[in-house]
């Protein structure tokens, strides 16, 4: 049965046609993914299923009385609203319905007349089903329950003050929360850490809702849809099952492609050479086999409009050394307080070595202390240092060279066109690129490889996709031919055949990557060992760092290795806040007494924690600070990250009650 269907859907930007005659059904509780290259249209198709954007043509039809919830990339939030409000606002129907169920039990606690009984409880045993059709009794409990697992701390914070990858995990939390009928999710993994995005994986898995997906995560992808999509050239093509059934089928398709493009230019080859002898040789019956021969050639091949693939290449400096890094007892942190634990680790040439860990745990940080390393050894030509690297040394390599792609694409120069901005501030039109057969390249044949034509390479870059803008920034770091890279979340907004080029690309890099980045599918193909960020369940110190552990491997062999079990799903009735709670029998709980009584402190003493975040964030925050105590700004950003410490604590203690209650 269907839950939503758009039929013969158009739309175009002026001479772009990203919409030709596309027609899309969603069945009910059915989950689909949807790709196509980047600048293909699939925002904008998603944003027409949500009803925000209307389409030039064609018709869109909602089931009536589905709700339907939509996750932008850059959601908008009020910027005066707290995350706890926020995501409280998917309940309205709920609180509703509860709050009213408490009137009517407190009326009836008032020994009303027996005419008004029978009316009450007639109205209570609605409600009942009322709040057991919206979620049950304890989904009040959800919301922060959410918030906490998606890494979301100080809920009574404004949307406002927080960070653009805040504000998509605060609107992904309300859109669990609200648990709609139809869930379309544009890029829901970006700014999520592995195991966060494996737990949402599950989540999503277990709803009963219908989703849309539009993500470049290959194993969400795979362990979430049951349909494909393609939107390509304007058109959809559906391919029953997951990814992996999607790219088999894909290959068939295009192995047919190639045969009937080959048979075409063997029957072309023919015809030309008929044509190419003398009218005797003809004969008299020419006229057909010449209009024929003339289609043969206007027909463009199978394959004609297909969009080009990426081709990466790049290679490290022709001098480079055996060891490139060498960090020696490593704590990074800020003003003197450690993020982690003391490690060791070593970085020879050719091993590419990926970063994983919760978010705020220190991955970017060590990443930035790298980076002030190199710089400052190569400026000076001693030894590194930096001021994000609170003990421990960084030795850098003599030959050592780096490229840094960071989460922000902050290299990139919105006011100038994407060849301005590759070609940078040296300028020169010529790209070396120091690989055999392909040393030099001309910058716009180099830009071309990035599937930027000539056209496109005089578009300013701040007004450019996501996904254009990523790879505008790749192209930038390739082409400083360094012999370390160094990428922060690298994969964020990049299509799929992007990624599988980007890969390969690292997969022959002859130098050195190291590589923070949630995508597990992405480190498992390019990961030589993982470089591990861990903090102990349930630790509750204030002062503990995360320890640093290197496994063998890619990120399924770094699961492999540590003995994972799958991340704690969702529970409903876990939260800090009060909500009615109808009497129930009471079940069998898994926690020891002690146990049990910590799980009732605990909740208040995560507000707790909140608030010491929130009070010194607000002193960081005041201008006057920084104009008249200058001295005190380093204490208080030590105070804030153990703030932030404790607080993750305390919530990764609560789940793991929670998850032990059962």
């Amino acid at each position: 049965m269907s839950a939503l269907s758009g039929q013969h859907l158009r739309k175009a930007f002026g001479p772009q046609v990203v919409l030709e005659d596309a027609s899309f059904t969603l069945s009910l509780g059915e989950k689909v993914g949807l790709i196509g290259a980047n600048g293909a249209g699939k925002s904008t198709l998603v944003r027409i299923l949500a009803g925000l954007e209307a389409p030039d043509g064609g018709t869109l039809s909602v089931r009536r009385g589905l709700s339907v919830r939509y996750l932008a990339q850059e959601p908008e939030l009020d910027p005066e609203a707290s995350a706890r409000k926020v995501v409280e606002d998917a309940l309205t129907a709920w609180r509703a319905a509860t709050n009213r169920h408490a009137e009517v039990t407190a009326l009836l606690d008032a020994s009303p007349s027996a005419a008004a009984v029978g009316a009450l409880l007639a109205e209570q045993a609605e409600l009942d089903d009322s709040v057991t059709r919206l979620g049950g009794w304890e989904r009040g409990h959800e919301a922060l329950g959410f918030l906490h697992r998606l890494g979301v701390r100080d809920v009574d914070r404004p949307c406002g003050a927080r960070s653009g990858g805040e504000r998509r995990r605060i609107a992904l939390a309300q859109l669990l929360v609200a648990s709609p009928d139809v869930a379309i999710l544009d890029e829901p993994t970006n700014h999520l850490d592995a195991d966060t995005a494996a737990w949402l994986e599950g989540a999503l898995a277990s709803s009963r809702g219908a989703i849309v997906l539009v993500t470049h995560d290959r194993y969400f992808l795979d362990a979430l849809a049951q349909r494909i999509i393609e939107l390509e050239r304007g058109r959809l093509t559906s391919y029953q099952g997951g990814y992996g059934a999607y790219l088999e089928k894909k290959a068939e398709l295009l192995e047919h492609e190639e045969r009937v493009e080959q048979n075409r230019q063997n029957t072309l080859r023919r015809e030309r050479e008929w044509l190419s002898r003398g009218p005797k040789a003809r004969g008299t019956k020419q006229k057909a086999r010449i209009e024929r021969a003339h289609a043969l050639e206007a027909q463009g091949p199978a394959t004609a409009g297909r969009p080009g693939e990426v081709s990466l290449n790049a290679a490290a400096g022709a001098r480079q050394g055996k060891t490139i890094l060498e960090l020696r007892g490593v704590q990074v942190g800020f003003a003197g307080a450690p993020l982690n634990a003391p490690f060791d680790l070593t970085v020879t040439a050719g091993e590419r070595i990926g970063i994983v860990g919760p978010n705020g745990v220190g991955k970017t940080t060590l990443l930035r202390a790298v980076i002030d390393a190199v710089d400052a050894a190569s400026s000076r030509g001693a030894s590194a240092t930096s001021p994000l690297l609170v003990a421990g040394t960084i030795g850098v390599g003599k030959n050592t060279r780096v490229s840094y792609l960071d989460q922000a694409r902050a290299k990139l120069d919105d006011a100038k066109s994407i060849f301005d901005d590759v070609r940078g501030e040296k300028g020169g039109t010529v790209v070396q690129l120091g690989i055999v057969g392909l040393e030099s390249l001309d910058l716009r044949k180099y830009l071309e490889l990035f599937l930027f034509d000539g056209q496109k390479q005089r578009q300013k870059v701040g007004s450019l996709s996501g996904g254009e803008r990523a790879r505008v920034a790749l192209a930038k770091v390739l082409r400083e031919g360094a012999n370390l890279l160094v990428f922060d979340e690298p994969t964020n907004d990049l299509d799929l055949p992007t990624l599988a080029a980007l890969e390969g690309l690292l997969d022959g890099f002859p130098g050195s990557v190291l590589v923070v980045t949630h995508d597990r599918a992405f480190l498992d193909r390019v990961a030589t060992s993982i470089l591990a960020f861990e903090c102990e369940p349930g630790t509750l110190e204030s002062n503990t760092a995360a320890t640093v552990t290197r496994y063998a491997g890619g990120y399924q062999d770094y699961i492999s290795q540590r003995g994972d079990r799958p991340p704690p799903q969702p529970e409903r009735g876990a939260s800090t806040t009060s909500a009615p709670a109808k009497p129930k029998a009471k079940t069998k709980s898994g926690l020891s007494r002690a146990e049990r009584d910590e799980l009732d402190k605990i909740v208040e003493a995560i507000d707790v924690a909140d608030a010491k975040v929130s009070e010194v964030e607000a002193l960081l925050s005041e201008p006057s600070l920084y104009a008249t105590r200058g001295l005190e700004v380093a204490g208080l950003q030590a105070r804030l990250e153990a703030a932030r410490v404790q607080a993750s604590a305390l919530a990764v203690r609560w789940e793991a009650l929670e998850a032990k209650k059962g």
